[in-house]
């Protein structure tokens, strides 16, 4: 999958209305979807870490302000560079939301509340957690996950990015 079709995926995922712009709203309810589905409190230290995150994340990608994000302004954002400076610790703390037991690793009750939480369908992240389990211990490490979506962002392709991004193609923007 070439980095444009694998960003669309994403961008898809984020427009949570499906009207074909991400507002601040729909991107900053991320933290809050997480940390309603694992139970923790607007108070919780890493939620606040999340939040705090996703709003330098999304000062990043709103570059002119408006409050709305489209596909192109989203797609001349992202990349590797975009990825590795903003969208991996924002990835990183809503992961450290999900992991309950604090063991830096997800099993697949967990990484299903995290990715459902983040808009994605129960069956595509039970999917995901197969393709990034390849020792089949049941566990999904912090590390592993952020490098997957990052393949997966930067067009380089990844099983979990794949299975987890995958939506009806009448979804997905033009």
């Amino acid at each position: 999958m070439n980095q444009t079709a694998a960003q669309r995926l994403v961008f898809a995922m984020l427009d949570a209305d499906g009207d074909g712009i991400v507002s601040r709203d729909e991107y900053m309810a991320r933290a809050r979807n997480v940390a309603l589905a694992t139970g923790r409190t607007e108070d919780d230290p890493l939620v606040v870490t999340a939040r705090t995150l996703g709003e330098r994340a999304w000062a990043s990608m709103d570059a002119d302000g408006d409050g709305g994000m489209t596909f192109d302004e989203y797609a001349a954002w992202a990349g590797a560079e975009a990825f590795d400076t903003v969208c991996a610790p924002v990835l990183g703390a809503l992961f450290d939301l999900a992991d309950t037991d604090a063991d830096g690793a997800l099993g697949v009750s967990e990484f299903t509340a995290l990715r459902t939480a983040l808009n994605n369908p129960a069956t595509n992240a039970e999917a995901a957690f197969a393709a990034l389990d390849t020792n089949g211990d049941g566990r999904v490490g912090r590390d592993d996950y952020i490098a997957s979506i990052r393949a997966h962002v930067t067009g380089e392709g990844s099983p979990m990015g794949t299975a987890l991004y995958t939506r009806p193609l009448s979804y997905i923007p033009a």
